[in-house]
């Protein structure tokens, strides 16, 4: 039992999200109420922020009703990733709309018209968009003593709050309703330069449908309202052997064999690992299962958020990502087509192996994608 303590102790030292605060939304406004009662400074309340973790989407109503309390931008950009973070997660209770749950058949006629919207949706013409992607992580980095080292020192992590990283935009092409997401520069050494890229395709609303359906692995959830629209609101399971979700990260390195990790520090991002076993990195590719929820105009079928949480094995290098994507209609050419609009992804990787004293980091990456100037391919 005495090998096994220090071990836990590492672990849970590494782990940035140990000790972080959990709260509801209403708690966030009391103490941002309180803060500016007592005329607390931006940087004072923005180190708050950093240390809490929410148990509720934080709503537009949430946010218009603590913006008045925001002392400054420094603040304001902790909010904004306190929003990013809890965006997959249900809303306050006493935001869900009083309104019983339809029966048996309305539910099935709900999702029939979803399914008839699907059906539309993937026959979209192609498209091209402006995308701006901005990118928030925390950085973690760690001496670790060369294998076969006899110290028994237990050494902590130091560690940066997630913030603000970097940002890009570019344009992007839509394909059946999808945004294709190829290689978008090849000469940038993702995992090496401390930071992830997601390759891998968005997630397809009207597979997600078709397949949770077939499967019977849907279920009412709630109503509630987004953006003005009383949406009815399901949950979903897909297992990994029939989804078609094929995750795509890059990159994480490869070693053959135990050897010394030098954590250097980089000025964003968190410390690319000098592996002097293995110069190879590579990305990390896999079809997995999920879980989530859809949310469906129960007039017209529109599906206007999906919510997506992967279900990766303990030993995949990357261990969360929750993905939310908010549609809206946009005129095309004349052609009202529904499209994605914002999207959230929250993620928790894993940047390096395991070292041979068992310790390992973990690191938050969110990213923020906005969609804009919508326009025919090739016009």
């Amino acid at each position: 039992m005495k090998r096994i303590v220090p071990i836990v102790v590492m672990v849970l030292m590494a782990s940035p999200g140990w000790a972080a605060k959990k709260m509801t939304a209403e708690q966030l406004k009391d103490l941002l109420a309180a803060d500016h009662k007592a005329q607390k400074s931006d940087a004072d309340v923005a180190g708050q922020l950093k240390d809490l973790e929410l148990t509720e989407e934080l709503t537009k109503s949430t946010m218009d009703a603590v913006k008045p309390m925001v002392p400054g931008p420094l603040t304001t950009e902790q909010l904004f990733i306190l929003e990013v973070r809890a965006a997959a997660l249900p809303p306050p209770a006493s935001e869900i709309p009083a309104k019983p749950a339809p029966d048996a058949a309305q539910q099935n006629a709900i999702l029939d018209k979803a399914a008839a919207f699907a059906k539309v949706f993937v026959q979209a013409p192609t498209l091209t968009a402006t995308r701006t992607m901005r990118r928030f992580q925390d950085s973690a980095q760690q001496d670790q003593p060369a294998f076969g080292s006899h110290t028994s020192a237990v050494l902590a992590p130091t560690y940066t709050p997630i913030r603000y990283a970097a940002s890009d935009e570019a344009r992007v092409t839509f394909k059946k309703g999808v945004e294709e997401n190829p290689v978008a520069n090849q000469k940038t050494n993702w995992g090496d330069n401390g930071m992830i890229a997601l390759l891998g395709q968005s997630p397809d609303p009207a597979s997600v449908l078709q397949t949770a359906r077939a499967e019977g692995k849907m279920s009412w959830l709630r109503w509630q309202t987004v953006n003005g629209h009383e949406l009815a609101v399901f949950s979903f399971s897909v297992d990994r052997k029939k989804s078609q979700y094929a995750v795509n990260y890059c990159c994480f390195p490869e070693t053959s064999q135990a050897g010394e990790v030098a954590m250097r520090g980089v000025a964003q991002g968190g410390g690319p690992g000098n592996y002097q076993t293995s110069a190879n990195w590579k990305p990390f590719k896999a079809t997995e299962g999920y879980h989530g929820a859809i949310y469906i105009d129960p007039e017209t079928g529109v599906i206007y958020r999906l919510v997506m949480q992967v279900e990766f094995k303990g030993s995949d290098p990357v261990k969360l990502e929750n993905q939310r994507i908010d549609y809206g209609t946009e005129t095309i050419d004349g052609k009202k087509l529904v499209v994605p609009g914002f999207v959230t992804i929250d993620t928790v990787e894993q940047p390096y192996p395991n070292s041979p004293q068992g310790r390992f980091i973990t690191r938050h990456t969110l990213f923020t994608l906005t969609y804009s100037d919508y326009k025919m391919a090739g016009s």
